[in-house]
């Protein structure tokens, strides 16, 4: 299923894409995609419905975040060998965990702000896991059991504050608008293999990253296992988990989003992002 939030930012409600394209109302059968409604036996009810019968949403409603009321946005830092290669870092022993502020949210196509004295606003093209059976110590071959479903992650990073204000990367992580999520959440059966996924993103219609789950340094339940060593993992908790090259620190010379800009992102199977950059 491509299950969906459509409406106004605050009172989006859940919708479902249909096989044809058309989006309809799950408002009579769940409140929100979020929590429990993420649940396997949630979603088997879900699925057990004819589309048909749902209400057909009318017009070119806004798409918020495909997950409601995140309680974590966990990140995982430098997992593509390729990306590392570019940053001129070493390949972690251990997944590098960072956490991006829930309030960085928005939907897929909302505009995405550059915060005040920056100077390195970059783009990174993520796959987002969303948990949806709590999770503590599991191993890997239980992993993607807890999983939902998947979606598009566009993980904003300012490079300067990241890197270069002390403390954690947290800071260049997470300013209002730079964490889009969406535009659905792919149920975890319709994605026969999360690491073989084609993924891309273009910034003024020039692409920059052009990859593939597949160069991922820790897999996806390999990535799930060991942060369940850390902390719990509970049901609508987003995990992004990492960039292939291509992002603007890595060019030559180094290029950054300014006011203007206009990204398009995506992951097979999992949909297209859009987004107009405009300073905060």
């Amino acid at each position: 299923m491509k299950l969906l939030r459509y409406g106004p930012v605050g009172a989006e409600k859940p919708g479902l894409l249909d096989a044809e394209g058309t989006l309809r109302d799950l408002s009579n059968h769940i409140a929100d995609l979020s929590g429990e409604a993420l649940s396997d036996e949630s979603l088997a009810k879900l699925r057990a419905l004819d589309p048909s019968s749902l209400p057909v949403v009318d017009g070119e409603p806004r798409i918020g975040a495909c997950v409601g009321h995140v309680g974590k946005f966990i990140c995982i830092g430098l997992n593509y060998a390729d990306h590392a290669a570019e940053s001129g870092m070493d390949l972690p022993q251990e997944p590098v965990i960072f956490f991006k502020a829930t309030s960085a949210i928005v939907g897929p196509n909302d505009t995405v702000e550059i915060p005040r004295t920056s100077v390195k606003t970059d783009w990174e093209v993520e796959l987002g896991v969303v948990i949806g059976k709590a999770a503590k110590y599991i191993s890997k071959d239980e992993a993607l059991d807890h999983v939902a479903g998947y979606c598009v992650v566009n993980d904003l990073s300012e490079r300067d504050f990241q890197l270069h204000r002390s403390g954690q990367w947290v800071k260049g992580k997470s300013a209002d608008t730079f964490g889009p999520i969406g535009p659905w959440l792919v149920t975890r059966d319709e994605i026969a293999d999360p690491q073989n996924l084609p993924m891309y993103l273009e910034v003024n219609g020039h692409r920059y990253q052009d990859g593939s789950t597949n160069t991922m340094h820790f897999d996806v339940a390999t990535v799930i296992s060991h942060l369940s060593q850390f902390m719990s993992l509970q049901p609508g908790d987003v995990i992004s988990t990492g960039t292939p090259p291509g992002v603007g620190m890595g060019q030559k010379p180094e290029t950054y989003l300014k006011p203007g800009d206009k990204m398009e992102l995506g992951i097979e199977g999992l949909g297209v992002q859009r987004q107009d950059v405009v300073a905060g």
